[in-house]
């Protein structure tokens, strides 16, 4: 779908700006919206509307914030905004806006996909051949499942709309997470049926995805209100599905699945897309305000840029210092015992930044040394990740970053979203990718699902997928674990040497029940605020607002 992604943006502003976005501001969708979605191309239109309604959140500040920060593997650097998400405060309550983004938008986007639904179903598109009709359908459901899994995991229970709405309306009322998961699984069950195995059209819904959506979708309703006997053996067997049927492969080399210059490989099953093009980077839907792309390259960096012999530029980012890696990922997570076996903290983190403004310099956060003089090319700030004596850092050229020299603009940096593709400098918008959904992930989630039902050499078998692919040359058999040895916190941390970033953290951190637990241990800004109540997310106190009979009828979240 890369190509046709001005066409769909512009369709998601024409449709949703004025109809459905505005529905929780009682405005109904006005007659020239609803007569365009009887036309073929119209609805058509709608349908990339409903796609587009993804790059709210996917490669975001608003998911990021949601699913990085506040955890136990990141807390926040210097600079940026919503701190307070991070660490529990009053602030994060019900008038954060990305949270009422967010929400409103994702409401946009479904009642978009409800009214083209109902419409498609009632015959009243022209044009529009059954076997197109049901495609279109079964799409629009698969991303209405994938929307309403995204609001439970936050909110709870939440407004349940099924049919689009034309006309004002304000009775909202909170379905039960059980009768939300219901009616996740029904979409995606139903769609599973009628999408096809592969697409010419790259970014539409596929088997795949759905199965793997699926499997995602169960093994978090295993541990959720809805939970179910079976859950973890459909999530099983939904990830086993995918692992097997559709040609799925792990690329041979970790390093590669995030390589800019191919995006589209073996390894993604579903994938949100941007350009490079800023007159595509129109929204977020229904706003008619500039999205700046994929963003996440802004918020895992650190402040090289006015250090010593660097200054910034399009390799190393704009850093807005969002997030800064704890130690208990640094030191647990990536064991520096394993790094001779293991290549994922090295291929996961950028360790030389090399210069580029060259001179001599005093002013050196290296206290081993008074100055340096570098010359262009030259490398001006190492990494190595563990510590290294004064008399070690001494003997370099050049600035030695160690543990013991970390801080909040300072710190090993993230580099899988790093995007020197971008048109300059101060370019806030990137193009990258984003990967919703990747074999690797589909692995793990097999693993986790095998080892709560007990069938440990399965479970051992999955996840050693993952870490035979990690391994350095020759390590391959020193990475495999045992079915003996196999743990549910080896998992735990397995799924974030792997996914680090991939704003799953949070949304891991609270099916598995330890959320505050872990955040009090590990993330020091977070634990004095964090509470048990943090595991859901305040109700935007706009949506209660408009709401027939207030709080009583849409009540607020407890603790908010």
């Amino acid at each position: 779908m890369k190509k046709i992604v001005y066409t769909l943006l512009i369709a998601s502003l024409m449709l949703t700006n004025q109809s459905c976005k505005n529905l929780l501001e009682e405005t109904p969708i006005s007659s020239v919206g609803a007569e365009y979605f009887n036309s073929q191309a119209g609805f058509e239109a709608g349908v990339k509307a409903a796609y587009s309604s993804l790059r709210d959140y996917y490669g975001r500040e608003i998911g990021t914030n949601l699913t990085v920060f506040g955890t136990d593997t990141y807390t926040m650097g210097a600079d940026g905004s919503y701190k307070y998400m991070n660490q529990y405060t009053t602030q994060f309550g019900s008038n954060v806006d990305i949270l009422r983004d967010l929400w409103n938008n994702f409401y946009v986007a479904i009642n978009t996909m409800n009214v083209l639904i109902d419409k498609a179903n009632a015959g009243t598109v022209t044009g529009l051949t059954d076997a197109n009709k049901n495609m279109r359908i079964a799409e629009l459901r698969f991303l209405r499942a994938h929307h309403y899994f995204i609001l439970v995991q936050n909110w709870g229970p939440v407004a349940l709309t099924l049919t689009g709405n034309l006309e004002p309306k304000k009775d909202f009322t909170r379905a039960s997470v059980k009768e939300v998961y219901a009616a996740i699984t029904a979409d995606l069950e139903a769609s599973l049926a009628v999408l096809p195995n592969t697409t010419t059209d790259y970014g539409r819904a596929t088997k795949g995805a759905c199965e793997h959506l699926l499997a995602r979708v169960y093994l978090t309703k295993a541990t959720s209100e809805a939970a179910a006997s079976d859950d973890y053996a459909k999530a099983a067997t939904y990830a086993q599905n995918v692992t097997k049927n559709y040609g799925y492969a792990l690329l041979s080399d970790f390093a590669n699945v995030y390589n800019q210059a191919n995006q589209i490989n073996s390894e993604v099953i579903f994938a949100v897309q941007y350009t490079n093009d800023a007159l595509t980077d129109i929204g977020p839907s229904g706003t008619g305000a500039t999205v700046n792309g994929n963003q996440t390259h802004l918020f895992f960096g650190n402040e090289y840029d006015v250090q010593a012999g660097m200054k910034r530029d399009l390799a190393n980012g704009r850093p807005w210092k969002r997030y800064m890696p704890t130690s208990y990922l640094l030191n647990v997570v990536f064991n520096p015992a394993d790094r001779t076996k293991d290549s994922r903290y090295k291929k996961t983190f950028k360790d030389t930044w090399y210069t580029n403004n060259p001179g001599t310099f005093t002013n050196v956060f290296d206290n081993s040394k008074s100055k340096v003089t570098l010359a262009q090319g030259d490398t001006a700030i190492y990494i190595p990740g563990v510590e290294w004596t004064t008399a070690q850092r001494a003997a370099k050229p050049y600035q030695v970053l160690v543990p013991s020299l970390y801080k909040p603009n300072l710190f090993p940096v993230l580099n899988k979203f790093l995007d020197p593709l971008r048109q300059d400098v101060t370019a806030e918008w990137g193009n990258r990718d984003w990967f919703v959904m990747r074999l690797a992930e589909t692995y793990l989630i097999l693993a986790e699902a095998n080892l709560k039902l007990g069938k440990m050499q399965e479970a051992a078998d999955a996840i050693n997928m993952v870490r035979v692919r990690a391994a350095w040359p020759g390590q391959q058999e020193a990475m495999k674990v045992s079915a003996s040895s196999l743990t549910m916190e080896f998992i735990m941390e397995e799924r974030e040497r792997e996914l680090l970033g991939e704003m799953f953290r949070w949304y891991d951190l609270k099916r598995w029940g330890i959320l505050v637990d872990r955040v009090k241990k590990y993330n020091t800004d977070a634990a004095a605020g964090i509470q048990a109540f943090h595991n859901l997310r305040p109700i935007p106190q706009t949506q209660i607002d408009r709401t027939t009979g207030g709080a009583s009828a849409f009540p607020q979240n407890p603790g908010y």
